[in-house]
This record gives C-alpha cells, sequence and structure tokens, in this order.
C-alpha cells in the first residue's frame, strides 16, 4: 500500500543536499556529492607540464632535432595515426539511482534472452523507485529507444533524448547494464577505468585522456590501483579558454615564435638527443645525468622520458594547431548554428560548459578518452522531485555526447557509474516534478549497478547474444546477486568489465589477458560471459 501525501520540499539543481544521517562535509569528494561545489573538467597528463601534446602532421619550422626526437623516442603520431575508439566516462557523485527507474534491470536469464526483460517483482521494482502502476511488465513502460531496455519515464533517458534529437542518433545507439554492488557516498569505489582505457589504445591527437576534478583519476571516484600510471595525471579544464589552452597559444594562426620558443624548453629541460648537449632531465646514460626523479634507475628513466616528451610534443602541438580547432565555442554543431546542441544561455550552466569541452576534444580525436564528473546526486530528500531533475540533467550531458558524435561522424562509447546507489520509500511524489513515483528514502548499495551507451556511425551496435544486455542479475525482490558475475561484488574487476567491452568494441578483447596480466576476470571463457558487445572498429 502506497501512503499519498505531501512529500518534503525538493532541493532545485546546485542546491546544496544536506542530510541529518551524514557527517558534515569536509572533503572534495563529500562537498562534490553533496552539490556544494562542481567538479571542474581535467586533461590527464604529465603534471610537469600541464599538458600531455601529440601533435599532428610535422611542420616544415619545426626543428630537426625536435622533430626526429618526437618521432623516435617520443612517439609522436599525426592526426589519421591518432585513434581507437573515443570513451567518455561520466562520474556521477553521490550515489544516483541508474537501474529500474532508469536502465531496466532483471533476474537471472535462460541464457538466450535479454535478461533485463526477466522481470522483478512489484516489490522489488517499488524498491528501485517504481510504483505499482508504472512497473515495466507492461510495454507501455518499456522503451528500445537506444536499443538497451530502459524504464520509458526515465529521467536520464528524456534527458538524453532532449539532446539526442536527431533520429540517427538514437538508431545508432546500444547499451548494456552491469548489475554490480559498491560504497555509498565515497569516492573510495575504484570505478574509474580511464587509466586502463589509455592502456587499451585510446589515443588522440593532442592529448591522451581528458578527467574531470583534481584528483589522482580525473574524477569524484578513484581508478584501481594497478592500473594507475604515474605519468598522466589530471590538469584542469573547465572551460572553453583551458581547452584553447593546450594549443599552446591563442593565436588563430600556426605562431612560428611561440613553437621557437618551445622548442627551446624542450632543449633546455634535456629534450636533446641522446649523445647531444642535454639538460637536467637527459636521459641517465646521456653526458649529463641530471637530476634524479626516482631511486630506481627504471623508474628515473621512464619518468625523465615522460618529461622530456611532454616539452616535444608542446612543440609539436604549437607547430601544428591552433587554437580554434580545440574551441567549442567555435563549433557550430556545439553552439552558434542553425540547431545548435547547447544555446549561449546554456553555456552560463558549468556542466555544460566542461561536457562541451571535454566532448569536442574527445570525440574531434585531440583526446583519446575522458571523465566527466557531475556534482549533487546524494539526492535522497524524501522527495522524487530531486532525483529526476539532477538525473534529466545528467541524460541532457550524455545526450549531447551521443548527438554530437553523431553530427562528427565519430563512435563513441560512454560509461556511466556513481559512488553506491539509493532505495525508495512508500511515498509517493505528487509534485509535477515528483512525476508520481515513489520518493527517494536512503543510500543502499545493494541497489547499485552501471551502464554503457555505445554509438556507431555504422549503425546500431550489435551485441554478442542478447542475454549479454545485462550483465550479472538482481533477486526478485531488488537486490543485486553478488554472486551473478565477477563484477557483481567488486568494483575493480567492474571497471575491468568496462574495459574489457572497450577492447571488445575494438576488435582486440582477446589481448585482455596480455595487457593486464594482473586482471581478476578470469580465462578467456569467462571474460566472454561479461563481455557484451561485438566489434564495430
Amino acid at each position: 500500500m502506497f501512503i499519498l501525501k505531501k512529500p518534503a520540499k525538493p532541493h532545485a539543481l546546485g542546491e546544496p543536499l544536506l542530510h541529518e544521517n551524514h557527517k558534515r562535509p569536509t572533503t572534495r569528494r563529500e562537498f562534490l556529492g553533496a552539490g556544494m561545489i562542481s567538479a571542474p573538467a581535467m586533461v590527464i597528463a604529465p603534471a610537469w607540464v600541464g599538458a600531455l601534446l601529440k601533435s599532428g602532421t610535422a611542420n616544415a619550422a619545426l626543428s630537426p632535432d625536435i622533430f626526429n626526437l618526437g618521432k623516435d623516442e617520443c612517439g609522436v603520431k599525426g592526426a589519421a595515426a591518432a585513434g581507437g575508439l573515443p570513451f567518455i566516462a561520466i562520474d556521477l557523485a553521490g550515489g544516483a539511482n541508474l537501474v529500474g527507474s532508469e536502465v531496466l534491470v532483471g533476474q537471472k536469464g535462460n541464457g538466450m534472452t535479454n535478461p533485463q526483460l526477466n522481470f522483478l517483482s512489484t516489490a522489488g521494482y517499488g524498491k528501485l523507485g517504481i510504483p505499482g502502476n508504472m512497473v515495466p511488465t507492461s510495454s507501455a513502460f518499456i522503451s528500445t529507444a537506444l536499443g538497451i531496455a530502459w524504464h520509458s519515464d526515465g529521467a536520464i533517458l528524456r534527458g538524453i533524448m532532449s539532446k539526442a534529437t536527431t533520429p540517427a542518433t538514437a538508431a545508432g545507439t546500444n547499451g548494456a547494464v552491469f548489475c554490480a554492488l559498491s560504497q555509498n557516498d565515497t569516492g573510495n569505489n575504484p570505478h574509474n577505468p580511464i587509466y586502463g582505457i589509455a592502456k587499451a589504445g585510446a589515443t588522440g591527437q593532442v592529448v591522451t585522456l581528458i578527467g574531470s576534478q583534481n584528483s589522482a583519476s580525473g574524477g569524484n571516484s578513484m581508478a584501481p590501483a594497478n592500473e594507475v600510471d604515474a605519468t598522466l595525471t589530471p590538469t584542469k579544464i573547465a572551460t572553453a579558454a583551458d581547452a584553447v589552452g593546450l594549443a599552446g597559444s591563442t593565436a588563430t594562426t600556426v605562431d612560428p615564435v611561440n613553437t621557437a620558443i618551445l622548442e627551446s624548453q624542450a632543449r633546455i629541460s634535456g629534450g636533446a638527443l641522446e649523445g647531444a648537449v642535454g639538460g637536467a632531465l637527459s636521459a641517465p646514460a646521456g653526458v649529463t645525468p641530471g637530476v634524479m626523479l626516482s631511486s630506481d634507475p627504471t623508474a628515473d628513466a621512464a619518468l625523465k622520458k615522460s618529461v622530456r616528451c611532454a616539452y616535444v610534443k608542446t612543440a609539436n602541438a604549437a607547430d601544428s594547431l591552433t587554437a580554434s580547432q580545440l574551441d567549442p565555442t567555435k563549433d557550430t554543431n556545439i553552439i552558434g548554428g542553425a540547431t545548435p546542441i547547447f544555446t549561449a544561455a546554456d553555456f552560463k550552466d558549468n556542466d555544460v560548459a566542461k561536457t562541451a569541452a571535454v566532448m569536442k576534444l574527445v570525440l574531434g580525436g585531440f583526446a583519446g578518452a575522458g571523465t566527466i564528473s557531475l556534482g549533487g546526486y546524494d539526492y535522497h530528500d524524501s522527495t522524487r522531485a530531486t532525483g529526476e531533475t539532477r538525473n534529466f540533467k545528467a541524460g541532457q550531458m550524455i545526450g549531447a555526447i551521443l548527438e554530437y558524435a553523431q553530427r562528427v561522424g565519430s563512435p563513441v562509447m560512454i560509461y556511466v557509474f556513481s559512488d553506491g546507489s539509493l532505495s525508495s520509500s512508500s511515498m509517493i511524489d505528487t509534485s509535477t516534478a515528483g512525476r508520481n513515483k515513489l520518493a527517494w528514502q536512503g543510500d543502499n548499495q545493494s541497489t547499485a549497478s552501471t551502464f554503457t551507451l555505445v554509438y556507431s556511425p555504422q549503425g546500431r551496435p550489435q551485441l554478442l547474444s542478447a542475454a549479454q544486455q545485462q550483465i550479472g542479475y538482481f533477486s526478485a525482490d531488488g537486490n543485486v546477486v553478488s554472486t551473478s558475475s565477477a563484477a557483481a561484488n567488486s568494483v575493480t574487476q567492474l571497471a575491468e568489465t568496462a574495459i574489457l567491452n572497450y577492447m571488445a568494441l575494438k576488435g582486440t578483447s582477446a589481448n585482455f589477458q596480455t595487457v593486464f596480466p594482473k586482471q581478476g576476470l578470469g580465462a578467456t571463457v569467462s571474460q566472454m560471459a561479461l563481455t557484451a558487445f561485438a566489434p564495430i572498429v
């Protein structure tokens, strides 16, 4: 029996969420989860230089020593050589609802059909926020507009479709859901697969990775410890101006003076070739040993190479890129055109500005992969309106990415996760924003899950089988079954599952064990059970 009464006061977008049963926020992650600060976007790059830059085709003006060092030691690639499958992670800080009321989840399947549609009990759906008159046992409450089954009134889905307005966008999209526990309200969940995505082959013409927040992962949640690469650390990108700064100059044409200055910096910093006059960061075997960055000779050499190459790549980028190429405000697909994804008014919102900057860099091929953190998703305030409003906004950011991918003809994998989740009360929020759904009552890690959406300009990505649309499963009463997959009770292995599916989309999943020898997903047969997609690139 559901009780109809006036709900608690909802919280507007941007309004902080402070709960009586939570301690006062003291860390940056806790402030982000409560919505008391926004998360700036970041570029993952060597911290010593601010940005790890990869050039396009070298300009004839680039000095031979810098050109050769870039080509021979630093792996500088042209635009055509940079690539892979663009990847963007959406990190919702605070513990958002992602399934049941959003992406559908079901009980254990029969191995042939989509287990999302092996329905939970009415009480199970109630735990996930769905009142009895909206349970998806009725086809009226199921949408497959994006391939994956979704509750037809899901706020994230509605947000996505408000931005993914071109029919080809939805028609070229598919997804999968990963049923898995994760801790509530903490950044200690190693959710973020960004470093593993780089190891799996994500590359960009300008930077390797972009992320969100000044943290080791570039997001709210941690990255698995065994995947972290000390040479890739967050550099802030919160606005179009920050993205433009990656070109090394705000000039609209290549500036030879700026290029010459950056070449000099590379030489002073030890950028000369082996055997030539070097600086403080020359290779250990060179004429000038220089300072020691690590007591381990192998690590010292690797760190010095990273610093040296960062300067070289900066010079290469300045020689081949202009500011306008990286500026989302100059892209009429994003803003200012006949049918822009965002309006000028939208850009006053920090979440919009950083989403635009990140998707411009990743989907334009300037970055290989990245993370966008959105704050304020710890929304169990005894209303439904707050959660609906914030999930809708998250959906708008996801939809903008999908729509932009369609417009520029680029594939993309989007991975959405949050630190824990929540469960509902028996009270229906009858307000307009509450949409007559059950109010969110409190944190609940047993209802957590993550999902991925994949767009391909070649058409809707194919699954290995319908049964693979959902990895793992729920019990009838609305809880993740912790033994349902290798990822269901290990957030580290959940992140590895996301990486495995990234490699599957690239057609390289056979190399997963080689690239990640410490992985916990088991042998090839076990990995196949965790793989949703057939290759698209």
